[in-house]
Order: structure tokens, then sequence, then C-alpha cells
């Protein structure tokens, strides 16, 4: 059981640095917590926003990645039609430890009574460290092995539309456009090619609809793709009711990944806390518990209206 453990962590992390596994944390309450990934999303809310959430992946699988994001988001400029923000994200996978922290910005126009277009800006900072000696690797004289990287700094840029009515939100965006390297190429002149990592392109598309079953019910049905170059398309689809604008129950599904689970409550006008669980419908399963994550929002709005017409995105 020990040797299968550490061959799974191995695989996962050969995929990480060879750069063909998907790189960025992926999320099950991601209608909740858009802007990590979108910048265009900033301010739509028409309150200063502030989100949390943790996610711990594979419980019980040893060097399972675990992520924890922070947001805030406020509209800005006479007429509201800018927003800007600020989201940090800390990913641990293994013995690496991803951490960034980017400034949003958007602009909005109306393109009806009720219907806005935003594009974002996202601009930041990526922090790396990666300690090798947390591995129980097999040749202790491997190259690829030696050298911990220690406060790996690059520079993040990206963008995203984004657009929305009061039942209606899509969002396209690509949260970093740079593929900088997270190895110098002169430490590594002997070493394969294929060993150095590279950031490589995401593209999100997220979007979903509010329907009002009836005056205490309403379904929103929701998707997100995400897709870079040299791995798998990944689609979650998921499906939530809101019951007397208090509680949220509704379930997803990652294709080919994970069926999960969401329930969430909004504790008053400001506060909304939800809850998603995850079971793999792959064999990593049989090594793990699921995975788990909480998220906790908080809006301070700025009208009574906002607060009697609350948004289900």
């Amino acid at each position: 059981m020990k040797h299968s453990y550490l061959t799974l962590i191995l695989l996962i992390l050969l995929g990480t640095f060879s750069g063909t596994a998907q790189q960025d944390p992926q999320y099950t309450q991601y209608m909740y917590n858009t802007q990590i990934v979108n910048p265009a999303y900033a301010g739509s809310r028409d309150a200063l926003s502030f989100g949390l959430l943790y996610r711990t992946q594979w419980v019980g699988f040893e060097g399972a990645p675990k992520t924890a994001s922070f947001t805030a988001n406020t509209p800005i400029g006479s007429l509201d039609n800018m927003g800007l923000g600020i989201s940090i994200v800390r990913d641990e996978l293994g013995p690496a430890v991803e951490s960034n922290v980017n400034i949003d910005y958007s602009y909005t126009i109306n393109t009806s009574d009720n219907g806005e277009l935003s594009f974002g800006l996202k601009a930041g900072l990526d922090l790396l460290d990666v300690d090798f000696t947390k591995l129980n690797i097999f040749d202790q004289n491997d190259p690829r092995f030696q050298n911990n990287i220690d406060n790996k700094l690059q520079p993040q840029i990206g963008a995203g539309v984004y657009y929305n009515t009061e039942k209606f939100y899509a969002g396209l965006s690509v949260p970093n456009f740079l593929t900088t390297k997270h190895f110098d190429e002169g430490s590594l002149a002997n070493i394969d090619k294929e060993t150095i990592a590279a950031e490589r392109l995401h593209y999100f598309l997220i979007a979903g609809y509010v329907f009002d079953v009836s005056d205490n019910l309403k379904f929103k049905p929701a998707t997100l793709v995400k897709a870079v170059s040299g791995s798998p398309l990944q689609w979650d689809v998921s499906a939530n009711f809101l019951i007397n604008e208090k509680f949220t129950l509704g379930a997803a599904y990652r294709w080919s990944a994970a069926l999960s689970g969401l329930v969430g409550f909004q504790a008053s006008d400001e506060i909304f806390i939800g809850f998603g669980y995850d079971f793999q419908t792959t064999d990593i399963e049989d090594y793990s518990d699921g995975s788990y994550e909480i998220m906790l929002r908080f809006d301070v709005f700025k009208t009574p209206e906002r607060v009697l017409t609350p948004r289900f995105f």
C-alpha cells in the first residue's frame, strides 16, 4: 500500500512539472469563486464583497492538494461602472507550495436596461517553493531533485470578459497569459527539457441561468469549462436550488472525475456559507476519503434595494 501511495504521488508530481497536467487549482463551488479566474467579475455584485474558500482534496492521501483563496472587490467610480479587487491563492501539492497575489480591475458598459458587459484585467505575482527533501526518492543522486526551488517569483497578467443580467451570467477568461518557466535552463543544461515546468495558458468559460420555479424556489444550472494545452478538457456541470432565499441545495458532476454535493446557507443579508463534497469517480477514491470545500462570502451593500433582491451568483 505504501508503494501505491508513493507511486501515485510521484505520477502527480511528474505530471505537474512536465506541464502535461492541469496546473491551476480546481473548485467545486466555482459559481461563488468567479473572481479567482475572471477579473471582469470584480464589482459586479454592486457591493463591497469578501470571499474565503478552503479546499482539501483527496483527504487521507499523502501529499494531496490543499488550496486556500481570499477575494475582495467593490464597484468604484462616480457611476459604479468600474470594479477593483484583490485575489490571493495558496496552493499546496506534495513538496510544492505556490502562492499568488493579483489586483483585479474591471470596466463595465450597460448593454440594455438590465444587461452589463464587463472587461477585466488581472496583474500580480506568483511565488513558488518546492522542497524535494519531502519526497521519498529512489535515486538520491537524481539531478532533477538536487536543488530546491526557493521563493521563485514570476509575474502574472490575465484578462477576461463577463456578461450578466439579473438571471443570466457568462464569462470567458485567461487568468495568466505568461508562460514563464519554473527552473533556470542554465542550471539544468544536462537534463531533459521535458522536466522543466512551464505555465500553460488556462482558458475558462463559465455560465449559469436562474429560473424562478415559484415565489420561494429558484433553480440555477451552471457550468465551467476549463481548457489547457496538453491536458484533457475539464467540464463541470452543476444544479442548485435556492429555497426561501436562505437554503441552497445542489449537485455537480466533473466529467470523468467526480460527483459532488453542495449545500449553502444565507445566514443574513450579508453572510453566505457554502460547503461542497466530492466523491472521486476514478481509482484515486480507493486511496482517499473524498474532497471537501468550505466557503464564506460577506457582502456590504451600498443600497437596501440590492439586499431585497439578492442575486443567486
